[in-house]
């Protein structure tokens, strides 16, 4: 009987493996952030959002400002003068980045910064329409990183010459 049950224990330790059971309290590491540890996504915390962005006709600048955290010029044209083009105010905490477009703060809304490019929102609050002509709009606007230079930032213009980021 002594033979049975040491055979029994050996056959159950060879089924197991060897192995201790897995600590189910573990995650899976996240996709994102294996990617960022391997340096090929940018980490958004380590940049700063300031600089040129851009897709096709779409144009996102920002620069530092002293009194307003960030100043923020977004540029659509879809042509035939089908365009946006509206400049405020933007605050960055983490992967949101808030912006406010004109005085009032009846465009106001948060983007996802992902260190490398802008997303707005698919839908945006009715004061934004007052920043675009005929059927354009700010919504669902994705743009990435041209440059992390504000003066860069600064130059750019919309269709009128207009500087959204900088003095005129």
């Amino acid at each position: 009987m002594k033979r049975a049950g040491l055979l029994l224990a050996l056959l159950l330790a060879a089924c197991s493996g060897g192995q201790a059971p897995a600590n189910k309290a573990e995650k899976p590491q996240d996709l994102e952030k294996a990617a960022i540890e391997r340096g090929l996504v940018r980490n958004p915390a380590d940049t700063d959002v300031a600089g040129l962005y851009a897709r096709d006709t779409d144009r996102i600048c920002i620069v530092p400002d002293e009194e307003l955290g960030y100043r923020i010029g977004a540029f659509v044209d879809y042509g035939d003068r089908i365009t946006c083009s509206g400049s405020g105010r933007a605050s960055r905490v983490g992967e949101a980045l808030h912006i406010e477009f004109g005085e009032d703060g009846s465009c106001s809304f948060d983007a996802k910064y992902d260190g490398d490019k802008i997303a707005f929102p698919g839908a945006l609050p009715d004061g934004c329409n007052k920043f675009c002509a005929k059927r354009a709009s700010y919504a669902g606007l994705e743009v990435a990183r041209l440059s992390e230079s504000a003066a860069e930032a600064a130059a750019m213009r919309d269709a009128n010459g207009k500087r959204l980021c900088g003095a005129n």
